[in-house]
């Protein structure tokens, strides 16, 4: 197999794990079933993989990295920081069937379980409060927000709406996407100093 044929043969293992992993859960997910979703050998998954929770940690990692991508292209926009915070709020909004936010829900509960994925889900969690505390202190030095503890403020909001898209994503009806992005737009608001509307 060439080098080529072999990343083009890890990318379609990722996409075809994540789909397992959605509809199965990270607990539930086998080799073999992503082997046979994927229409290979699970001698094919171990050669890539290794191990299963090195397979279960690189496809959380391939799923939430598609999510930073669109993070990292607000983040490299020339837009000012109030245009760039609208549009991570929009971003963190679980829309139409939450698979991302399925992926980060089951990610956060097996990573009590596996080390490997643990330090995955971590480390991404990491980066997009790192991004937003940047947001934020963008936001502080041109004078748009203000707030005394942008990381500090970056942790808040980001509670909220993980607590929220969690009861988005998982009970049916007991929030609204509605609500959510009101109660999160109220939060942040109050923390950068700002009129909600702004955030509209």
């Amino acid at each position: 197999m060439t080098r080529r044929a072999a990343e083009i043969r890890l990318d379609a293992l990722l996409r075809t794990a994540c789909d397992v992993i959605v509809e199965r859960g990270l607990a539930n997910t086998r080799t073999a079933d992503v082997a046979q979703a994927a229409g290979v050998s699970q001698a094919l998954v171990f050669y890539h993989f290794a191990t299963k929770d090195r397979l279960l940690a690189e496809a959380f990692a391939y799923a939430v990295e598609q999510d930073l991508a669109r993070l990292d292209a607000v983040l490299r926009s020339s837009a000012p920081p109030l245009a760039k915070l609208r549009r991570l709020v929009r971003l963190y909004t679980p829309a139409g069937r939450p698979t991302s936010w399925a992926m980060w829900i089951d990610g956060w509960a097996e990573s009590l379980r596996t080390p490997e994925l643990e330090k995955t889900s971590r480390r991404l969690d990491l980066r997009w409060r790192q991004d937003l505390a940047t947001v934020i202190a963008d936001g502080v030095a041109d004078h748009t927000f203000e707030c005394a503890d942008p990381p500090g403020a970056a942790w808040r909001i980001s509670a909220v709406m993980d607590g929220l898209a969690v009861q988005l994503a998982v009970h049916d009806r007991v929030i609204s996407r509605r609500q959510f992005t009101e109660w999160v737009r109220l939060v942040t608001a109050r923390e950068l100093g700002l009129d909600p509307a702004q955030l509209d």
